[in-house]
């Protein structure tokens, strides 16, 4: 089957969102490292950031991967979403959905957007910055005036805001719900009869829970530590 055709099939199509998914999970939890190294020293954090912001392998052959994996998976799972309520004998208008579905799993396409809604401003916030800093003002240094790196001081600048924190928390509080709805569905869909699936279970959960969970510790003790 060609390229084209196993994504025109259901399980082509799942098995793409999977891939996906399973790339941002290892982004996200890359990401958290480095940021919590912000928490504990500020000079690792701008050691990492400087690495990460200059290293051509991470800037022009896995930063474009990203961006196309985060477009990608959101569209698949928009597609997905449609395919679905289409092949549906009865619409949820008929239907006690409440009785039948968590909350989340009835609107996924709604907490994707909010979770697509804070990645814009995350790259209003961080990486727009970025990318105008190095190649339109031209500072590929990472430099403050006075010698020192200026990652961790524009970090702590973002987070000044309460209304800003208060963005990011909830973003990842949505962001949580909506990991542990996908490995749900994702083992629901392989089952649960061994104990491989069921380690990777929970696994699932822990992560769900934990990665976004510090993310929002990051953004509450930057706010009030500064």
């Amino acid at each position: 089957m060609s390229n084209t055709g196993l994504l025109k099939s259901s399980i082509g199509r799942k098995f793409a969102m999977a891939l996906s998914a399973l790339f941002l999970m290892i982004f996200l939890l890359q990401h958290l490292v480095i940021n919590l190294s912000a928490i504990f020293s500020p000079n690792t954090f701008n050691e990492l950031s400087h690495f990460m912001g200059t290293n051509p392998l991470v800037q022009f052959v896995a930063q474009p991967i990203l961006i196309f994996a985060v477009v990608f998976h959101f569209v698949m799972g928009f597609v997905l979403e449609l395919k679905n309520r289409e092949a549906r004998p009865v619409k949820y208008a008929k239907n006690n959905g409440a009785a039948n579905s968590s909350w989340m799993s009835r609107n996924m396409i709604i907490s994707g957007l909010v979770i697509l809604a804070f990645l814009s401003l995350h790259f209003i916030d961080f990486w727009i910055p970025e990318m105008n800093t190095k190649y339109i003002v031209g500072d590929t240094s990472g430099l403050t005036a006075d010698g020192g790196f200026r990652y961790y001081e524009e970090l702590v600048h973002k987070f000044e805001s309460p209304i800003r924190v208060a963005v990011y928390c909830i973003a990842f509080v949505l962001l949580a719900l909506h990991l542990l709805h996908g490995f749900s569905s994702a083992f629901q869909s392989m089952g649960q009869s061994n104990k491989y699936i069921t380690a990777l279970s929970k696994f699932g959960i822990i992560y769900s829970i934990a990665v976004p969970l510090g993310f929002v510790i990051i953004a509450l003790v930057l706010h009030l530590a500064h």
